[in-house]
Order: C-alpha cells, then sequence, then structure tokens
C-alpha cells in the first residue's frame, strides 16, 4: 500500500475533523476547463456578490480577502439584516473574521473550516484555503435554495 504524504495525511485529518466532504467542485461550477474554470466562476460569482461593498475588490482567493471585509461582504449580501455593513472598518480583521465566520455558520449552515486566528496571523490569507471555505459556503447557499443555479 503507498504511503500518504503529508499533505494527503492533512487533508485526510481534515476530512475526518468534519465527517467528510462533498466530491467534486460546487454544485453547478462544474464546466469544461477543470479546475481552473470552477475557479474562475467562484471568484466570478464573489466579485459579482460584493460589487459595490466599500473596500471590497475581489481580484483572487489571497489577498483579496485579507481584511475580512470581502467575506462580510458577501455573507451581507445574502443577509443583509445580519450585521450593519456601513459600521466595519478594514483595520479589524479579528473582528472582520469573526463576524463573517460566524454569520456563515448560523445563517447558511456552512462549517467554520477557517480559524480566526489562522487568518489574523497571515498578512495575506491561504489562497487554498480560501477557495475551499468559499466553495464549502456556495454549496451551503445552494442547500439553502439562496443561490439559484442551472440544471
Amino acid at each position: 500500500r503507498p504511503r500518504m504524504s503529508t499533505r494527503a495525511q492533512g487533508r485526510s485529518a481534515i476530512l475526518e475533523k468534519f465527517g467528510g466532504a462533498a466530491t467534486g467542485p460546487a454544485p453547478h461550477l462544474k464546466r469544461a476547463g477543470g479546475t481552473a474554470g470552477v475557479k474562475a466562476m467562484l471568484l466570478e460569482w464573489c466579485r459579482a456578490r460584493t460589487r459595490g461593498y466599500q473596500h471590497v475588490d475581489v481580484q483572487n482567493f489571497s489577498g483579496s480577502w485579507g481584511s475580512g471585509l470581502a467575506f462580510c461582504a458577501l455573507l451581507h449580501s445574502f443577509f443583509p439584516d445580519a450585521f450593519e455593513y456601513g459600521s466595519l472598518e478594514p483595520g479589524a480583521r479579528r473582528h472582520n473574521f469573526a463576524l463573517a465566520f460566524a454569520t456563515a455558520k448560523e445563517r447558511a449552515g456552512c462549517a467554520p473550516l477557517l480559524e480566526v486566528e489562522d487568518m489574523v496571523r497571515l498578512p495575506v490569507p491561504d489562497a487554498k484555503c480560501v477557495y475551499t471555505y468559499l466553495q464549502e459556503l456556495y454549496r451551503c447557499l445552494v442547500a439553502k435554495g439562496l443561490v439559484k443555479t442551472k440544471k
């Protein structure tokens, strides 16, 4: 039996912690072009949902999410009564991440795949972690009927 890489072991540990994971990309994001196409579509979806929010300019899955405001804007676009977006500040990273992740868990039922402490420790969030979290958030919003998808 081949040995698992450290990366594969880490992924297995995460999947075990959260009771397994959905397989494949987020629902209805499958298109020709494989992973790159799915990533581009998810990024464009995030960009469209956060357009017009102050201090948010989604261009990638790393630096664009560094202040926590992009997460807040994305969630606010679905749950505008959850919090007052206009009162948030880019420098209050810990507060922004905590607010976004708590709102995602409470309102969308999204598993807390990212930790606030990990996000504030890094000046630029890890793109793979952000991408994975956004896929899960998308899945949860689809499951709640908040994102309309083409059959």
